[in-house]
């Protein structure tokens, strides 16, 4: 039986998270793929530090130790910020290698150019979990983008703030006494800005924009509002009025042809999509021409969520490769 080998770039939650799938589902991926996958290499800042039981000598701090890996064929990509994974996931892609990436924040600024450069190596770039954690939206959005055209998109792209307003509702509390809770629970970081002002939330959209749309609207003319100015009296009178706040990020393409994207607090009512999504839950509503609205609900981050749907792009890389559908 062939053996794929791989490298897990970053081992924090998700990296680790991927690690552990992947030994766990080893069985059945086999049966499935018909070959057997080996983790060759894992990029850490410090290889001293043994974070999984019986994986130091899987550590490095080089790329080109993991990437001059005999027989590399997949990259999975779990480290924050544009930089160095960028950089890292050009020369895996130029290696020959498929990349699998969580990085919404690199993806959001490179996607479009890393996927042309996947395209001219023959290799293939997956990025489900770069939005909205188990949501499955990418995946599903390209199936429907095969007949449909997507005119639309709203979402809470982001758990951290989804909680925290469902909190000042639910518990009557302020925005300080909810984000308070949201950090010991592990749900925001202890610094919180890119989850509560929304930019995390935009970074999330225009991945969503480069699929639906083939393009993203300025950066600069997209108005991103976050949600640390809503209080408490706020919410209680909007709850009297039947409604809640969600904190919507949304893109459209407009009659002219131009994209229009803004993040933000919005109001909604009963009938809204996103108005039973609470806690940390994701959901993102798509209009499209033929299907009408579909929504998608489910966990929008966490170790495993994130994980799985990596791993999952690596089976449907794998089973495409192969010329067959895999599912696990």
């Amino acid at each position: 039986m062939a053996t794929i080998k791989a490298a897990i770039l970053g081992f924090g939650t998700v990296g680790q998270g991927i690690y552990h799938i992947l030994n766990e589902k080893r069985e059945d991926l086999r049966k499935k793929l018909g070959v057997e996958l080996e983790v060759a290499k894992i990029l850490v800042r410090d290889t001293s530090k043994e974070r999984v039981p019986g994986t130091r000598h899987l550590l490095t701090d080089s790329i080109d130790d993991c990437l001059s890996v005999k027989g590399l064929q997949v990259v999975f990509e779990a480290i924050v910020g544009e930089e160095p994974a960028y950089t890292y996931l050009k020369k895996a892609v130029m290696n020959k290698c498929h990349v699998i990436t969580a990085n919404k924040v690199m993806f959001a600024k490179y996607g479009l150019e890393l996927q042309e450069l996947a395209k001219q190596n023959g290799v293939f770039v997956g990025y489900e979990a770069t939005v909205a954690g188990g949501v499955p939206v990418i995946k599903t959005m390209k199936n429907i983008l095969l007949v449909n055209d997507v005119t639309r998109i709203q979402g809470i792209l982001n758990g951290t703030s989804n909680y925290i307003l469902t909190k000042m509702r639910a518990e009557g509390w302020s925005f300080d006494e909810a984000l308070k809770e949201a950090q010991a629970l592990g749900y925001a970081e202890a610094d919180p800005y890119m989850d509560i002002s929304g930019q995390d939330a935009f970074k999330k959209l225009m991945v969503l924009s480069a699929l639906a749309f083939g393009e993203q609207p300025n950066w600069a003319d997209v108005k991103v509002v976050g949600i640390d100015g809503i209080t408490p009296e706020q919410v209680k009178e909007a709850k009297e009025k039947g409604l809640r706040y969600r904190h919507v990020a949304e893109v459209e393409k407009l009659p002219d042809g131009t994209i229009f994207a803004q993040v933000g607090p919005m109001l909604v009512s009963k009938e809204h999509p996103l108005y039973p999504i609470d806690d940390v839950f994701n959901a993102v509503t798509m209009e499209t021409n033929y299907i009408g609205t579909l929504t998608l609900i489910g966990p929008g981050a966490g170790m495993y969520p994130t994980a799985s749907v990596m791993v999952e792009d690596y089976a449907e890389i794998i089973g495409k490769r192969a010329g067959f559908v895999v599912t696990i």
